[in-house]
């Protein structure tokens, strides 16, 4: 009787697999929809603000009147910088890391630390670089100070993703590599990275969103100067630390709306490009 009554309240899979998808598209439309609503409400607020002048105009009265060109140019300088920096450096040791060494306590070490290191907030890469670049090396608040510190907090994230994908390579692609008579470093650079380079281009984009939109590490090393920086050695204010001064200090919301939507823009526009390029990218090496 106890066996028949458990068979007859059992679900049946159908229904069970009913439900799970349910579930799993709720989750997933409750995800979209609050990213829609906030880049809505950004832009609802933002779009307004946002004129030829307020692009191109210096920031006048410390935000109150003026536009945000400075606040773009400093953007501009410090993420090139931070990916100047950090994309060598991380797709290199990813490579050495998959491609050069065997499992052992110190490549496993080395993981350990790069995992830790991408889990650090960020006030705390701000402090060491503030520490470390602005007052041991004496650069001072500026782009070079900032670009530095955002490129330690950026490797982690690179080197992760470009180890992944370098895994993600056929074990056969450098075997028929060698078999043809190619060195090892020459079966890295004309097999195994264009192979895995989508998946190193994404750790890029990524790190790029990051960089757009970080603030705590740019306010201690790249300082929050106004002027129009024209040299590594001069203090900048990115689009975002400019909008957190505007918002934090009450100089004005309308002005920190118009930067959030300008800020929600170029990530928008980077990531579509970059995709995009990334996509015919794979589509001209499937052909």
């Amino acid at each position: 009787m106890s066996d028949g009554r458990t068979r007859a309240r059992r679900v049946p899979p159908r229904v069970m697999e009913a439900i799970a998808r349910c579930i799993l598209y709720a989750a997933c439309g409750a995800a979209v929809f609050v990213l829609v609503f906030i880049i809505w409400f950004i832009l609802k607020h933002g779009l307004p603000v946002i004129t030829w002048r307020f692009l191109t105009a210096p920031v006048l009265e410390m935000g109150r009147e003026g536009g945000i060109f400075p606040s773009i140019v400093g953007t501009i300088f410090i993420t090139m910088l931070a990916l100047a920096v950090a994309t060598p450096l991380g797709v290199g040791s990813a490579i050495y890391l998959t491609e050069y060494t065997r499992p052992s306590r110190i490549t496993r070490f080395i993981r350990f630390g790069v995992e830790c290191l991408a889990g650090v907030p960020s006030i705390i890469f701000g402090l060491f670089g503030f520490v470390f670049f602005v007052v041991t090396l004496r650069l001072g608040w500026s782009i070079l100070s900032g670009g530095l510190s955002l490129a330690a907090m950026l490797l982690p994230t690179i080197i992760r993703t470009s180890e992944e994908a370098i895994r993600a390579v056929p074990l056969s692609y450098r075997e028929v590599s060698y078999c043809l008579g190619a060195t090892r470093w020459q079966t890295v650079i004309h097999t195994v990275l264009p192979s895995a380079s989508p998946g190193i281009l994404t750790g890029i984009i990524l790190s790029i969103g990051r960089s757009v939109g970080e603030t705590a590490v740019l306010i201690f090393t790249a300082g929050s100067a106004v002027q129009t920086p024209t040299s590594l050695m001069q203090s900048a204010r990115t689009m975002s630390v400019h909008f957190y001064l505007l918002a934090r200090e009450g100089i004005s919301m309308e002005m920190a709306y118009g930067t959030a939507a300008v800020l929600v823009i170029s990530i928008l526009i980077i990531n579509v490009v970059s995709y995009t390029l990334m996509h015919r990218f794979i589509g001209k090496r499937t052909r």
